[in-house]
């Protein structure tokens, strides 16, 4: 992995992803090859029924994330894993559901939102392995399943830290598994951040070629503000997150400190730096400890779900018809709840991550 700090004026090596249909209009339905069809008030009516009731039964309502998904449960991916990239296109669908109705209303003439999407999106392809590289697929590896020594963390300065940890005495088994959760989640925002690095860098390839002079003055200074505004936030985050985890990795645990979640601990520390009132960062502090139970009872429930499907693919071994439907019946139920409470906890994460931004950004001026 190459460190954000020592990339920032590198090339990168993560692939292109071709997103361009993903906000295309839905394809056409039907055969217009015969002409006694194509003229047909019933074969219309049936057409019409029939894409009506596609429609119903898809799981998202923009066509390019049904077939990102469709395309995942083919893959091999935990239950988790599928769960997780439920909840990642259930938010960008939402967010791109709401940029069209910008764009029907003219407020996206620049293109940064729609360029926006296609980063996001891009992030979320690369992270479950469906950019069509081999060697970029996820090993589909979980500290619920596989506990913590079956997957590598990429980076010389974290390995070095978490093998001091781990032989250091000072930390419990549950102690070392709340480490490694921490350790795991600063991985993926290097990772995050590297492929945004890539994708900005492109976006703004693409705009000096769209962009015609005349309205480039106009644009491009805060187009370019408002990308390295979002690189700047993630590498401040990043480099708090390492000291954060140098620190508790020579010390131990502080037991006073008052949050435990990673992306919790992130977010108090960036509002502390935030243009916050006193009354403001109490509210934000309350705020974030409901957050924090709601990313604890999700964890919960990935942990049923994990223990469900392994459970699962016991049973339909055994070939047991009624154990067979109950389970499947538990799994389905628990797979849903996962997938529900993990969209929450990433709009959630949104919302407050913005407030943050606007606190920061504040700062700045």
């Amino acid at each position: 992995t190459v460190l954000p700090e020592e990339q920032a004026g590198a090339g990168s090596t993560v692939p292109t992803i071709d997103t361009t249909s993903v906000l295309g209009p839905l394809p056409s339905t039907g055969d217009t090859s015969g002409t006694s069809l194509k003229y047909s008030r019933e074969a219309n009516e049936g057409l019409a029924a029939a894409d009506g009731k596609r429609r119903e039964s898809a799981e998202f309502r923009v066509v390019r994330l049904n077939q990102i998904w469709e395309k995942a449960q083919r893959l091999h991916l935990s239950a988790v894993k599928l769960a997780e990239l439920h909840s990642d296109l259930k938010l960008q669908e939402k967010d791109e559901l709401s940029w069209k109705k910008l764009k029907a209303e003219g407020l996206d003439e620049d293109g940064e939102k729609e360029a926006k999407l296609r980063r996001n999106l891009n992030v979320i392809m690369t992270k479950y392995g469906m950019n069509g590289k081999k060697d970029s697929q996820l090993v589909d590896t979980n500290y619920i399943k596989d506990g913590t020594e079956s997957d590598t963390l990429d980076d010389p300065r974290l390995e070095k830290l978490w093998s001091k940890a781990k032989t250091s005495g000072k930390f419990s088994d549950e102690e070392l598994d709340k480490l490694w959760r921490e350790f795991k989640h600063h991985k993926e925002k290097i990772r995050e951040y590297n492929i945004l690095l890539e994708t900005v860098s492109r976006t703004e390839d693409i705009h000096k070629n769209v962009i015609n002079p005349s309205e480039e003055n106009l644009v491009k200074e805060e187009i370019l503000h408002n990308k390295h505004r979002e690189l700047k936030e993630k590498l401040r985050s990043i480099n708090q997150g390492f000291e954060r985890l140098r620190k508790v990795s020579h010390q131990g645990y502080d037991t006073t400190s008052e949050f435990e979640e990673p992306r919790v601990i992130d977010l108090w520390d960036m509002a502390k730096s935030a243009n916050f009132t006193e009354k403001e960062l109490e509210s934000f502090r309350e705020e974030l400890k409901h957050f924090e139970a709601k990313i604890e009872k999700h964890h919960h429930y990935q942990k049923q779900l994990e223990i469900s499907h392994q459970k699962l693919k016991h049973v339909e071994e055994t070939g047991d018809k009624d154990h067979l439907n109950r389970n499947k019946e538990k799994y389905a139920m628990l797979q849903e709840k996962t997938k529900e409470l993990g969209y929450k906890v990433k709009k959630h994460l949104q919302d407050l991550s913005s407030r943050i931004s606007q606190g920061l950004q504040h700062n700045e001026l």
